[in-house]
């Protein structure tokens, strides 16, 4: 009987299942941790959308009502579930020139009209696309904003009111200085101190009075020295809900309002995709590293804040999009879902319908000192020594530039043009140096090779002596058609004349020669490329044709030698050649201090599963045990064969490994055969190993047990059933072993299982917790960051 891909033609016993039962409805829970964050969030959106209406012009209300809209909408739509989205101050300047050139209600209309072009964006799925943008353009134009910001809200603080662009408010202040309002400069003072101090507050105490958010403290101390000491200062005044302002019809040149709604749109997104990749960075940082937080989907964010953006419009609110503060806020407070980001847009509700009396309280030029603050924030030191640091500066200053001196969409139109110069400079600057040392030519390379190298390097090249010992050490990234070209014809032509050539990396690792790239040469197997087939291949080989070689001969096809043999010395010559010199020194370690193995990994003998590959493993890393149908016999059942007993004995007690991985793949041939099995079969050495995988199968059709799931679904057909099956089961025929039993219940071992899908090249581990021994025989797909929350059916 053979061990192969199942055949769609065979037979199979079909396993029948209980229907499952009806699915009950969920009801609405909230953890206690989202209750407390959502309150978190909210005491911080409260003044912070106010004092953003204020800055932006707009009537006080639009700021709640955007609030309220980011945090319902957005929360519930949005696919980052823990960013928190509202009116940002990154918004403010764009804003305000939409207010002063169209008025209020073409700005709100605008706002929809920009929602409706993210929903369309997102439709199109290139929300990634917009994290192509140099971070160095979007720190400068976040910067840019902040420096307009906060030279506007300045005026506000000493007591008069803004010009509309940031050169006017800086020539403005000198008359400015000259006339100060004591009164308003007070408040401004006291509410800028509070907010650098509270953070810093010593001792256990100001640890316990720092979860009180700052900018709450600053604000309610504000207003409440001002009404205490009867300060003249204007204050908040926030009109009855039925005189809102809601949106009209757009009014207006269109290529200004066309150029509106693409501004709004273009900050929004980038603002709001960057601060969800961000937010995810910090949940993924949590002592617990995120565990049950889905990472964010992108497309759906971006979705998420369009129809935020159509909502708030429509209901006379500002522009929405995701906050960094109040979602650093969010995660730092341990919220787990959506819910505390939707509950917190609940609170601003009902602050807006029931508590206007004490709103109405509020020195404005607390809230304009509050976002003056936050538009000095927005200058971040820690940006500008990242942009120093990777040589970016240029870009960063010129977009800061071009957004207080022109506009947002010209700063970052500059921006771009600029990081695009910066890009092609750095790819044609190419370094060529040529010295002597130990009697051998080294020729260093610098830089990107690119075609517009090719002349220089062709010119040092030659310069080299004939016959002589050549190292060239390339130390750049990226080498194109034209520059690999040269360098390989020229390669060929010295070993020609007698001479060496070795191609090394910037550390001097020696790295592979150029091969000739003509077409004969890739006819002949010269280009073989990683993970060739290795069936019926000969690398760098022609294959032997009787005959005379003539058109007539050439053009039939050959039946290819099976050298078996061949192919097999010849994988060893090349190891020999290629591999071993840049393993010798690790496996000379191996050798003299021994294998420490962190893992056991039992597997399938199947030949198409490379566990190195599949593990990105390397010498000494897994202790690796396989056999047909990757099973674990129960302790006494071996029938005189020991070996996989002895191997976990081994693995477990002396090796002393971390973890033990039970592997299975699709198209498992030992399961096939499994499930073709009748009791009448002939007791050969394939059926009294098969036996130990009985348990397996009484597994699959019992009803006390439910059927494995792979990524949320069931399983195609019975073979892969019982090929995920399999898998648990052999995980508790593991547990039943003294030695595993023992280090388990130590908490010095863990148990895990895998399914390879052969033809999809992807992997799945099992769900599940080893403190309790279960497992919830669900299979979950691998991501390349990571295991991603898959639904999961009952």
């Amino acid at each position: 009987m053979t061990l192969c891909t199942p055949d769609r033609t065979t037979t199979r016993p079909r396993v029948q299942r209980p229907h499952s039962p009806p699915e009950r409805p969920r009801r609405f829970r909230v953890a206690g941790a989202d209750l407390s964050a959502s309150v978190a969030v909210f005491l911080i959106a409260l003044p912070l959308s106010l004092g953003i209406a204020l800055a932006t012009g707009a009537p006080l209300q639009s700021g709640l009502v955007a609030a309220a809209v980011g945090g319902l909408v957005a929360g519930r739509f949005g696919g980052s579930p823990l960013q928190v989205s509202g009116p940002a101050a990154g918004l403010t300047v764009v804003t305000a020139e939409l207010i002063h050139l169209y008025g209020w209600r073409t700005t709100c209309a605008i706002t929809v009209l920009a929602g409706l072009a993210q929903l369309g964006l997102s439709a199109l799925r290139v929300a990634r696309s917009a994290l192509a943008v140099s971070p160095a353009i979007v720190h400068g134009m976040l910067a840019g904003i902040g420096v307009t910001i906060a030279l506007a809200q300045l005026h506000i603080v000493l007591g008069s009111t803004p010009q509309s662009s940031a050169v006017d408010n800086v020539l403005g202040l000198p008359s400015q200085l000259a006339d100060i309002h004591p009164a308003a400069l007070a408040i401004s003072a006291l509410t800028v101190a509070v907010l650098l101090c509270w953070p810093k507050l010593p001792g256990r105490a100001g640890q316990l009075v720092r979860k009180v958010p700052a900018a709450l403290v600053a604000v309610a101390g504000a207003t409440a020295v001002a009404a205490f000491a009867g300060l003249a200062v204007p204050r908040v005044d926030l009109p009855s809900w039925s005189s809102h302002a809601l949106p009209g019809l757009p009014e207006g040149p269109v290529l200004g309002i066309a150029a509106g709604v693409l501004t709004i749109t273009l900050v929004t997104s980038v603002q709001s995709l960057l601060s969800a990749v961000a937010v995810d960075k910090l949940v993924a940082n949590r002592p617990d590293g995120g565990h049950g937080v889905p990472r964010s989907v992108l497309d759906r964010e971006l979705a998420g804040q369009g129809a935020a953006n159509v909502v708030s419009g429509a209901l006379g609110g500002l522009p929405v999009a995701g906050v960094a503060v109040r979602s650093v806020a969010n995660v730092s407070a341990g919220a787990v879902s959506r819910a505390s980001t939707m509950l917190h847009g609940l609170w601003i509700v009902l602050a807006a319908l029931l508590l206007v009396p004490v709103l109405d309280l509020i020195p404005l030029p607390a809230l304009a000192a509050l976002v003056m603050v936050v538009g000095i924030q927005m200058v971040s030191i820690t940006h500008i020594r990242t942009v120093t640091r990777h040589r970016e500066v240029v870009v960063y200053a010129v977009t800061v530039t071009g957004v207080v001196l022109v506009g947002i969409l010209e700063g970052v139109a500059l921006g771009i043009a600029v990081a695009i110069a910066v890009a092609l400079h750095r790819l044609t600057r190419t370094r060529i140096t040529r010295e002597e040392r130990d009697g051998r030519q080294l020729l260093h390379v610098r830089g990107q090779l690119t075609f517009l190298a090719v002349p220089r390097l062709s010119r040092a090249l030659h310069q080299l002596p004939h016959g002589s010992d050549v190292v060239v050490e390339l130390d750049g990234s990226f080498m194109d058609h034209a520059a690999y070209e040269a360098l390989s014809d020229w390669t060929a032509g010295h070993l020609a004349h007698g001479g060496t050539v070795e191609t090394t990396g910037p550390s001097g690792a020696r790295i592979a020669e150029p091969q000739p790239t003509t077409a004969s040469a890739c006819a002949a197997h010269t280009c073989c490329r990683p993970w060739t087939p290795w069936h019926n291949h000969q690398c760098g080989e022609q294959p032997a044709v009787d005959g005379t070689g003539g058109p007539e001969e050439t053009a039939a096809p050959v039946e290819p030698r099976r050298t078996t043999g061949l192919h097999l010395a010849s994988g060893i010559g090349k190891f020999q050649r290629n591999t071993a010199p840049l393993v010798r020194d690790e496996l000379a370690r191996l050798a003299r201090e021994g294998q420490t193995p962190s893992q056991l990994f039992l597997t399938c003998a199947d030949s198409r599963l490379v566990t190195s590959m599949i593990t990105s493993s390397g010498p000494g890393d897994l202790f690796t045990v396989r056999n047909v149908g990757n099973l674990v016999p129960l302790p006494g059942e071996e029938s005189g064969d020991d070996s996989v007993a002895a191997a976990i004995e081994y693995a477990v007690e002396v090796l002393r490994v971390e973890s033990i991985t039970v592997c299975g793949h699709s198209g498992c041939g030992a399961m096939q055969a499994l499930l073709n099995g009748g009791p009448d079969d002939p007791p050969t050495p394939l059926r009294r190993w098969l036996r130990h995988g009985g348990p397996s199968l009484e597994r699959m059709a019992s009803r006390r047990h439910a059927w494995a799931r792979i990524s949320g679904r069931l399983p195609a057909d019975a073979v892969e059933q019982l090929c995920l099956t399999n898998v648990v089961q052999q995980l508790d025929h593991l547990r039943a072993y003294e030695p595993v039993a023992r280090r388990l219940a130590e908490g010095t071992l863990t148990l895990h299982g895998m399914y390879f899908h052969v033809g999809e090249a992807q992997a799945y581990l099992l769900s599940g917790t080893d403190e309790v021994h279960s497992y919830d025989d669900v299979f979950t797909q691998v991501m390349p960051t990571g295991p991603r929350e898959t639904a999961r059916a009952s």
